[in-house]
């Protein structure tokens, strides 16, 4: 079976839109497990106050989560997402965010997945907890 990095790196080879316009970036995982994702926040994502628009920073937090679940998985697995339960907590600027992810459940068809995401200057600017729905790829 391929490690949770082989599988990593095949999510990131096949990136989809979305997570290039995102700037997804794979850091792979830190000394407590958690996958580290960095996003780079576009001044195209900003809304009229210039800091980034919730809904790229829910992107983010979806793409982060997804892609922790994917590292999770064997090869012949993918997830999609159920339900994004976000909380946006400080303001977020344009620049370098950095996700952390860890899977808290996983069934046999369901995973629960929870990130944060962190900004340049080490606060904590979002968080969600991310149900998935395991599906076997086709």
């Amino acid at each position: 079976m391929p490690s949770w990095g082989d599988r990593v790196n095949d999510a990131a080879a096949n990136m989809p839109p979305g997570a290039r316009l995102l700037g997804r970036e794979w850091l792979g995982f830190d000394e407590s497990g958690d996958a580290v994702i960095r996003f780079q926040a576009q001044p195209a994502f900003t809304n009229r106050h210039g800091t980034v628009q919730g809904g790229f920073l829910a992107a983010m937090l979806d793409s982060a989560t997804g892609l922790c679940a994917l590292a999770k998985l064997s090869p012949d697995l993918t997830v999609v997402t159920r339900s994004l339960d976000t909380r946006f907590l400080k303001p977020a600027a344009v620049g370098a965010i950095t996700a952390r992810a860890r899977v808290t459940e996983q069934a046999e068809r369901d995973m629960v997945v929870q990130a944060e995401l962190i900004d340049a200057k080490g606060v904590m600017v979002a968080e969600a907890t991310a149900r998935l729905r395991i599906l076997t790829k086709t």
